[in-house]
C-alpha cells in the first residue's frame, strides 16, 4: 500500500520543513521581543511604531507576505540574501516571511505576560535607579517569558503549520511534495494521511514538551 512512497523524499520534505520552523522560530522570538519592548517602552515613536507593525501584519495573509518577499524583495529588487542558486534564495525568503509575520504574534504572546508582571516590582526596580533597559532585560522579561510559555508553544505550533505556505514559491517542504505526489499517483487520501500524521509527529510532541516546561516555570504569585 506504501510502496509508492519509496520514490519520494518524504523525510528530506519533512528536513526542510523542521529547518524552516526552527530558524523563523528563533528569528520570530529576537524580533518578536524587540517590538514587544517597543510596544511597553517610553518613546512614543517606537511604540507607535510596534502598535502599528503588529497590527498591519496580523491582518495580511501569510501567503501574501512570502509572495512579497519572491516577487517583490527577489525579482523587483533583486535582494538575494547572499545566495546564488533559486533553492536557496527561495529558503531564506520564506524563513524571511514567517519571521517578519510570526513575530507580531511573538511580541503578542510576550506583551500579555509583560502584563502579568506586577507594576510595583518595576517600580522598585526604577526606584534603585535601574533604567528602562535594565528594568525590562532583569526584572520584567524574564518573568514575562515564564508566563508566556503557553502562548509561545501556541505560536510555534502554528509556525510548524504554516511552513506550508513556502510551498507557494517552490521551496521543497512537505506541502509541495504533498502536491507532488497527488499529481503523480491515484491515492489521494493515503498520501493526505502520510502528510497530516507527519505534521501530528512533529506538533504534538511540541506542545506537550511546552505544556510541561511551562507549569515546571509558572511564576508562583
Amino acid at each position: 500500500m506504501f510502496d509508492f512512497l519509496e520514490d519520494y523524499d518524504l523525510l528530506g520534505a519533512f528536513w526542510t520543513t523542521v529547518q524552516l520552523a526552527a530558524l523563523s522560530a528563533v528569528g520570530s522570538l529576537v524580533w518578536g521581543t524587540l517590538l514587544a519592548a517597543m510596544r511597553v517602552g517610553p518613546v512614543p515613536l517606537m511604540r507607535g511604531f510596534g502598535t502599528a507593525y503588529v497590527n498591519i501584519v496580523r491582518n495580511i495573509p501569510l501567503t501574501v507576505i512570502i509572495l512579497f518577499t519572491s516577487l517583490g524583495l527577489s525579482q523587483t529588487l533583486g535582494i538575494n540574501l547572499g545566495a546564488d542558486d533559486f533553492e536557496t534564495i527561495n529558503f531564506r525568503l520564506a524563513v524571511l516571511g514567517l519571521i517578519l509575520y510570526t513575530s507580531a504574534f511573538v511580541c503578542e504572546a510576550l506583551r500579555s505576560g509583560i502584563n502579568t508582571v506586577p507594576v510595583g516590582q518595576a517600580e522598585a526596580a526604577r526606584a534603585l535607579g535601574l533604567s528602562f533597559n535594565q528594568v525590562l532585560g532583569q526584572v520584567v522579561l524574564p518573568q514575562a517569558f515564564r508566563s508566556s510559555v503557553g502562548p509561545l508553544a501556541n505560536v510555534l505550533i502554528a509556525l510548524i503549520k504554516n511552513t506550508t505556505v513556502a510551498a507557494a514559491i517552490g521551496v521543497a517542504e512537505a506541502a509541495l511534495l504533498m502536491k507532488e505526489m497527488i499529481e503523480n499517483e491515484a491515492q489521494l487520501l493515503l498520501i493526505s494521511a502520510v502528510i497530516a500524521v507527519g505534521f501530528v509527529i512533529l506538533t504534538l510532541p511540541t506542545g506537550l514538551f511546552f505544556g510541561w516546561v511551562g507549569k515546571k516555570v509558572a511564576v508562583k504569585r
